[in-house]
């Protein structure tokens, strides 16, 4: 496998650097997790996290003497960010876990490091790489990276039960990193154990679930899912894997809303609400599920009504939709209509409540009722008329309801 400082010098040598300055000031550092995985297999990272066997006191006085920026971003588990050119580096100090609930964990430091690299989920996120490039490697998992397993650190029973938000992480590891079939003391471990997801906050299961959702392998890991019982805990309001299945064949977007709104069997709404999505989120997935579908062929007329009520995106992910129900295959003609949709001006409505008083009509509820009128009429008309056909309208209206009232 590519050395990890070696794959930081070709593509990040500003960010080895980086690290050179560090290295300095606490040299018995190490890179740690994600960033030692990802660079054995020659890939950039996005994230660089540190771990060294010195107190996270000593820590930030060490890296405030040399002058470099340091945060408190999280003392209570060890952890201190260098700041450095703007790029932060996180440096945990190595622990062990005094005591667990299933979702946090009460620390202590210590200098041992294999110790620290035990408490770690899976084996190949329990690497360390120190300033001279050595690997430390006290779990196989460099072996295991090689050959696409990914195994639980020691007992899998114990790792789940430590933070039962594992299995999610299992599964989406497992789709990027495996090959094959999954490990089988991890899946035994997760059937037996699946339950223990309940305990989990919402916020966290969702997180976890929209990685899985636009990761790779999303059908096979979510199959893989449900027949250890998983999925049930996750989604409890059902799923049609199958739908979610048809909307990838057609080449769908990987948005995490929108793949939801595919995988999604019961409710939406109550989707929405026990898992807290944003409210950005809930409204984008209940608009997915609800609402007026444009099919290919659609006039322009039409097109320009539609898009006066509702966001492009909104009718896009319909259509995505309606599509993956239809046909769960790419077409031309579904492609072709949602880039008409996405280079569609919306049309705006020239009319507002200013211009309804203005033209004579008092204040009170009757503006907005004339006002609707009104943009009815222009929308059968195309959403063509401009402000002053509008006003020509309006004026109709109004004169309307003046003669009906004598």
């Amino acid at each position: 496998m590519t050395s990890p400082l070696a794959t930081l010098a070709q593509g990040m040598p500003d960010v080895l650097e980086q690290l050179g300055r560090i290295w300095a000031i606490i040299p018995d550092a190490r890179l740690v997790g994600g960033a030692v995985r990802d660079l054995l297999r020659g890939q950039a990272v996005a994230d660089i996290d540190l771990a060294c066997p010195t107190p996270p006191d000593a820590v930030m006085a060490m890296l405030k003497a040399a002058g470099i920026k340091v945060v408190p971003t999280g003392l209570a588990h060890g952890t201190v960010t260098a700041v450095i050119d703007r790029r932060p580096f996180e440096i945990t100090t190595l622990r062990r876990d005094e005591e667990t609930d299933g979702r946090h964990a009460t620390v202590a430091w210590t200098q041992d490091w294999r110790e620290d690299a035990a408490r770690r989920d899976f084996t190949i996120n329990a690497m360390s790489c120190d300033s001279a490039g050595v690997v430390h490697d006290y779990f196989g998992g460099q072996a295991d990276l090689a050959a696409g397993r990914v195994r639980f650190v020691g007992d899998a029973r114990l790792r789940i039960t430590e933070d039962a938000l594992r299995i999610l992480r299992f599964f989406r590891f497992q789709a990027r990193y495996g090959r094959g079939q999954p490990d089988a003391q991890a899946i035994d471990a997760m059937t037996a154990l699946a339950a223990l997801i309940d305990r989990l906050s919402v916020e966290r299961i969702w997180s976890e679930l929209r990685r899985i959702l636009t990761g790779p392998e999303v059908v096979r890991t979510l199959v893989q899912m449900q027949a250890c019982g998983v999925l049930a805990h996750v989604l409890p309001e059902g799923c049609a894997i199958p739908r979610l299945g048809r909307l990838l064949a057609c080449g769908a977007p990987d948005e995490p809303v929108l793949r939801l709104a595919a995988l999604v069997a019961g409710d939406e709404r109550e989707v929405a609400r026990r898992l807290k999505l944003s409210r950005a989120e809930g409204g984008a997935l209940a608009r997915a599920r609800g609402g007026p579908v444009p099919s290919p062929g659609l006039g322009g007329a039409a097109m320009l009504r539609l898009l006066a009520d509702h966001a492009a995106r909104d009718l896009i992910w319909r259509t995505w939709l309606r599509q993956a129900d239809a046909l769960g295959q790419p077409d031309a003609g579904w492609d072709a209509l949602r880039r008409q949709l996405a280079h569609t001006q919306p049309p705006v409505f020239p009319l507002n409540g200013g211009d309804v008083m203005g033209a004579g009509c008092p204040p009170g509820a009757v503006v907005g009722q004339v006002l609707g009128q009104v943009r009815r009429w222009w929308l059968q008309e195309g959403c063509a008329p401009d402000h002053a056909a509008c006003v020509a309208r309006l004026r109709a209206v109004l004169a309307e309801g003046a003669a009906r009232a004598t």
